[in-house]
């Protein structure tokens, strides 16, 4: 049986980090991984996580499984803060799934259940992983603009006239706040103008919000997502805590779909943990009950609110450090982007070949496509790093 197998590729960014492991230079700098980094360098553990955690370990009196839905406290506590108060609680069903990425996959199986082998639309450049999370569940994929490189900007105009050719038998996956890899995010008057579009084609409204908190704040980062829930008849949004709590490897995400009325959205669940029992049955439950603690006690939910602040301006300050370097280096406003984006990537627009330079020469590491990882960017290393940008792009 095996025999008939070849390797798989090599996941880029794994690869990334064994090289970066494996380089000895001491003054080497990891913008690759995709985690949340202090100006220590470490990934940390949240207080208020810490916190609820101890809370959750003194008072748990089982370890039976939770139901195929998860933890329903951490749902309701989810659809609450992302959503708020945008939509009808009888519209909206949510279920527990294992991280951001669980939750992608389970809706993507919802909607190749609903629409077998239809067209789901990403945005140019997105999420690696969308692609295959996408057709292992049957859909087909394409992908529409959104990213010039040039400028730093969002393709607005080309957005809107993709949007507008898609039909009611189309899926448009959106990123909800601090895109990835770009950091170049939507207004909330280009929102309007999206929700306007996809409410007037039909076409079947995915959001991925996977950095909540991690932009301008939790309201207006779910701006977006919020105005699509009060606009639409129907539409899934699949949101992660991994980055916004700090709960990377326990894998704490949330599915959430919304029909037209009750009853839809009651069917429509029932698919959704259809799809839950097919793919791992029932989630692990200590990360999510650490969220639910944390969103339903409200000393708990201050300081996480508290330290989400913390992380959010660090990196805001790191984007105003990085960009005011490089004006000073280049003399000139090509990277003032930096500051402008949002979230924890930012896409240098530089070539590979120019990546590869980096990496050889300054011992830089960062993914092919140039996506940078702001939050791995120490303070005391953007001096060094824009003279090694500076370098690479004016005189190599």
């Amino acid at each position: 049986m095996f025999e008939t197998l070849k390797p798989a590729p090599q996941d880029k960014i794994i690869a990334l980090i064994a090289e970066y492991a494996a380089d000895e230079r001491d003054s080497k700098i990891d913008l690759g991984v995709g985690v949340y980094k202090d100006a220590t360098g470490n990934t940390p553990i949240m207080t208020a996580v810490a916190k609820a955690e101890d809370r959750r370990v003194k008072e748990q009196t089982t370890k039976t499984y939770v139901g195929m839905a998860g933890n329903v406290g951490f749902n309701d506590a989810m659809i609450d803060l992302v959503l708020g108060d945008s939509i009808s609680r009888d519209r909206v069903r949510g279920a527990q799934a294992p991280g951001g990425t669980g939750a992608l996959r389970l809706i993507a199986d919802l909607l190749d259940v609903a629409k077998p082998g239809a067209t789901v639309y990403l945005s140019d450049p997105t999420w690696p992983n969308h692609v295959p999370l996408m057709s292992a569940a049957g859909l087909k994929t394409a992908t529409y603009p959104y990213f010039d490189a040039e400028t730093g900007k969002v393709k607005f105009d080309e957005l809107c006239a993709a949007l507008e050719k898609m039909t009611a038998d189309d899926i448009v996956l959106l990123h909800g706040c601090c895109h990835n890899p770009t950091g170049a995010n939507l207004t909330n008057e280009q929102w309007d103008k999206v929700t306007e579009i996809v409410a007037k084609t039909g076409t079947f409204v995915l959001v991925d919000i996977a950095y909540l908190g991690f932009g301008d704040g939790l309201e207006t980062d779910a701006y977006g997502v919020s105005k699509l829930a009060s606009t639409l008849p129907e539409m899934a949004v699949a949101a992660s805590c991994s980055k916004n709590f700090g709960l990377y490897r326990e894998r704490v995400g949330c599915a959430m779909i919304i029909g037209a009325n009750e009853e839809v959205a009651n069917i429509t669940f029932s698919q959704l943990l259809s799809a839950a029992r097919a793919n791992y049955s029932m989630p692990p439950d200590h990360g999510a009950e650490i969220v639910r603690i944390i969103l339903n006690d409200d000393a708990l939910r201050e300081e996480w609110e508290d330290e989400l602040t913390q992380v959010r301006n660090h990196m805001v300050t790191i984007r105003e450090k990085l960009a005011e370097a490089m004006r000073q280096r280049s003399n000139s406003a090509d990277f003032d982007f930096l500051a402008e984006h949002r979230g924890m990537f930012s896409l240098l627009g530089i070539s590979q070949d120019k990546v590869e330079q980096l990496k050889k020469d300054f011992g830089v590491y960062m993914v092919g496509n140039s996506r940078m990882n702001i939050a791995g960017l120490g303070v005391d290393k953007i001096e060094q790093f824009a003279d090694a940008l500076v370098k690479v792009t004016r005189e190599g």
